[in-house]
Parts: C-alpha cells; sequence; structure tokens
C-alpha cells in the first residue's frame, strides 16, 4: 500500500494536532504553565514590535538581535493568508511577529564533575552563552551558543575563582573552547531512546508545497510538522531536490560553516539532531535562527523545530549510540521528497 500526499487541511484534522500544534512553536517544557518565565530570544539583525498582532499596526519600538522579551501569550492574527499566524504577546509592551523569536528558558544545571572518558553531549539551557577560548571570562570569545542547541562537553575545569567551565570541541574546526557548566545540560539515554525501534516499515515524506513533513510506520501518518526548505531568492536558487532518499548518515551536532549548504553564509555551532540525505549535504536538522516555519527559507536543508529535529532524530534510522558523535552507513529510514 503507497501512503498518499497528506493536504494543509488533513494536517490539522489529524488527531492531536489541531490548529495550535501547526501554528505554534513547541512550548512544552515540562511546566505547569507553559508561559511561566519563557522568554523570546530576536533571531535577526532587527524587529519591530506593534501594538497589535499585525504588520499593518501601530510600531512601537524596535528590538535588536538577541535581545530577550517576556512572552505572556501567542496569538492568532487575522491575516488569513499568512503561512504563521502566529504572534507572541510581550506583555503590555506589545506584540512581535513569532517567525523572528526563538522562545527560550533560562535553566541553570548542577556542573557535572566527573565526565564520561569520551565526554558528553550537551545542550545550552539559557538562551544564550558566550564559549571562550579559555576558562576565563577575559579571554576572547569564540562563539556564541544558543538554546537548545547541542555541543560535547570533553572535559571539566575548575578556574581559581570557583567558576566551573566545561571544554567544548568543536567538531569542524577541532579546536577547543570553555563555556559556563552551568549553562550545559548533559543529556541522558533516557531523552534520547529510539521512538518506536521494532517498527520497520518507516518512512519520511517532505511535501515542498505545503511545507510540511509527514513520518509514517506501516503507510499511517504518526506525525505531522511544518518545515522550512529550500527557496528561490535574490542571490539564487536553492530548492530542496525532490527524488527518494536515505537518511544515510546522522550526528547529534554539527557546526555548519563556509561549505556546508545549511549554514547559508553563516557560522552556526551546535546545530541538533542532523540528518544527512546527499553526499552533497542535504539535511534535515534544528533550526535556531529562525522561526519561521512554513514557508521555504533554507539553502536547500529541511529546517526543522528543534523538537520536531530531535524527535525525527531519536525515530529514525541509523541509530546513534549516546557516546558516539555520528552514525555513518547504517540502514536508513526512507525519505521522499514531493512538490
Amino acid at each position: 500500500m503507497k501512503s498518499s500526499k497528506i493536504s494543509r487541511r488533513d494536517f490539522l484534522k489529524l488527531g492531536g494536532l489541531g490548529l495550535a500544534g501547526l501554528l505554534t512553536p513547541p512550548l512544552n517544557f515540562h511546566f505547569d504553565d507553559p508561559f511561566a518565565a519563557v522568554q523570546g530570544r530576536v533571531t535577526t539583525r532587527m524587529v519591530w514590535m506593534y501594538d497589535k498582532p499585525s504588520t499593518e499596526a501601530t510600531q512601537v519600538t524596535f528590538c535588536h538581535r538577541d535581545k530577550l522579551l517576556n512572552i505572556t501569550n501567542a496569538v492568532i492574527s487575522d491575516d488569513v493568508n499568512s503561512h504563521n499566524r502566529v504572534w507572541y504577546e510581550i506583555g503590555k509592551e506589545g506584540y512581535v511577529y513569532s517567525g523572528n523569536i526563538q522562545p527560550v528558558r533560562t535553566l541553570l544545571n548542577a556542573p557535572q564533575l566527573n565526565l564520561p572518558k569520551d565526554g558528553i553531549l550537551t545542550e545550552i539551557s539559557v538562551p544564550y552563552t558566550d564559549a571562550y577560548e579559555a576558562p576565563d571570562k577575559t579571554s576572547k570569545v569564540a562563539y556564541r551558543m544558543y538554546y537548545e542547541t547541542t555541543h560535547w562537553a570533553k572535559a571539566v575545569v575548575t578556574a581559581e575563582d570557583g567558576q566551573v567551565w566545561y571544554q567544548v570541541r568543536d567538531d569542524k574546526f577541532d579546536k577547543l573552547y570553555y563555556a559556563r557548566a552551568e549553562h550545559m545540560r548533559p543529556m541522558n539515554e533516557a531523552e534520547l531512546a529510539p521512538i518506536s525501534p521494532d517498527v520497520d516499515k518507516k518512512k519520511i515524506q517532505v511535501q515542498l508545497d505545503e511545507q510540511m513533513l509527514v513520518a509514517y510506520e506501516n503507510d499511517l501518518p504518526i506525525f505531522v510538522a511544518a518545515v522550512s526548505t529550500g527557496g528561490i531568492f535574490r542571490v539564487g536558487t536553492y530548492t530542496t531536490p525532490q527524488g527518494a532518499f536515505i537518511t544515510y548518515y546522522k550526528r547529534p551536532s554539527r557546526h555548519m560553516a563556509a561549505g556546508d549548504i545549511a549554514a547559508s553564509g553563516f557560522d552556526l555551532p551546535g546545530v541538533p539532531w542532523v540528518q544527512y540525505i546527499t553526499e552533497g549535504g542535504i539535511s534535515f536538522h534544528g533550526t535556531f535562527w529562525h522561526n519561521d516555519f512554513g514557508r521555504p527559507r533554507s539553502h536547500g536543508c529541511i529546517n526543522l523545530s528543534m523538537s520536531t529535529a530531535k524527535w525525527l532524530y531519536r525515530w529514525s534510522a541509523p541509530q546513534v549510540s549516546m557516546n558516539k558523535e555520528f552514525s555513518f552507513g547504517g540502514v536508513g529510514t526512507k525519505v521522499e521528497i514531493v512538490l
């Protein structure tokens, strides 16, 4: 039995998803109040705040990249033609369009003073933290690492002032940096355990026209999410290729920079939950530089929300052991990219 293409209307009808599942980014942080202490990080050079959830409303102020805003609610705009109608309410200050805002929290961690011999995979648990060239805040900043990006902590260093740092290995340039341990959450085997590993017949379908991903088990859709694929931009054509592929190469973290399709001219350490489907670098991966899923935004890769990318990474083959930085060449999951 061949799985058929699901329409956007079908998407909204799928059990347990509904309108909020399509339009709002995941805000389930295992808290009683989903908006308790939720902030929004500005992901682009500048965004405007309006007095109503519409670009036709009055501009209140503008916010620069990495500014943190206190999100108090998510609302749906009246623009029925928009691919993303979600706006964030910022208390009594106004409203900002969600596509340029990354929902974040500040969750501090007790440093793990004894790491495994091969290091441990960690996730940034604060809006952002800087990685330094030495375990010293007065040393040169090498990179800024963003919320829910993933990084390999290889060693622990305690400075003279008592500050605990993790030594982070850069997987692209083979350099060592240092970041505050309390800002990095060590991951555990349970949260990375494979999802439905006993199901043999799995398939990922990407619908370019609908900007939608559907995961199938035994020809039945079990997971649906909005995506951002490659597009046609002023600087060139970077459409995602159609056809049949396999998730043959997976890694939980990847520094993407010049020469990587996903980087699009940027320098992006810690891109999480990467699954390559072509030797040219087309992949599924988590996205922290925008939150505007539902329209083309990439240079060919399939941009996913952080939670979608993590779920898909756990669900698909090949499986990657907790202590391994990648899995290459195993039997992967079928991928179908269609219009």
